[in-house]
């Protein structure tokens, strides 16, 4: 009964769209029809300004979180990969946005730093690298999403590989636009460049 409690409060803790209410309170705009026209912290704090795109992660990282530290010691495998899914798929397909969502990178973190912490810190150390390296969000998410699995098995996480290796997959579904943008030399780095094509708005710059 718990199980089934937490999995409710999952899917509707990650239904809600804190870069879409965050994005309208501090600039009135709709995230969606701005920038890469994501919901999700990376475009909120190209949008907006970095602090706030860091309140929307925190914010998607907390919700896929909390339902999962909330389960009892003993919880199952089963159980557990069902919360975290819910949680996942709650944010990637709100009930609240028409069943649209954020592509649940973050809200991925917060599920595994309590489910799997340690896989997930590796994980989010290679995720950083790869962004610091190449300039591109969408990479290090892939990155991560590439080492989730293979750190669940290393850290011996392992009743946490089925959720790692399914999100591992969904995460590159969700990430199928960014993977042709990048196949393409088109995918829009973290910070634009001087010589880049502005796509938001001239009153959204600052």
């Amino acid at each position: 009964m718990i199980a089934i409690l937490l999995i409710l409060v999952a899917f509707g803790l990650g239904a809600v769209p804190f870069g879409l209410y965050v994005a309208r309170f501090v600039k009135g705009i709709d995230p969606r029809d701005a920038g890469s026209k994501n919901i999700g912290a990376t475009n909120v704090a190209r949008l907006c300004g970095t602090q706030w795109g860091v309140l929307v992660l925190a914010l998607d990282i907390f919700k896929g979180y909390l339902p999962a530290a909330l389960a009892p010691d003993g919880t199952g495998w089963v159980a557990l990969t069902l919360i975290g899914a819910a949680s996942i798929l709650g944010h990637a397909y709100s009930p609240l946005l028409q069943f649209r969502g954020g592509k649940a990178v973050a809200t991925t973190i917060g599920v595994f730093l309590a489910l799997a912490p340690w896989a997930m810190f590796f994980a989010v150390v290679c995720c950083l690298a790869v962004i610091a390296l190449s300039g591109y969000v969408s990479m290090g998410s892939l990155t991560l999403a590439l080492a989730l699995p293979v750190f669940s098995l290393l850290t011996g996480s392992l009743r946490m590989v089925p959720l790692a290796a399914g999100v591992m997959l969904f995460l590159f579904w969700r990430h199928r636009e960014n993977i042709l943008r990048l196949s393409k030399g088109e995918e829009m780095p973290w910070r634009r460049r001087k010589d880049d094509p502005v796509t938001e708005p001239p009153d959204l710059e600052g």
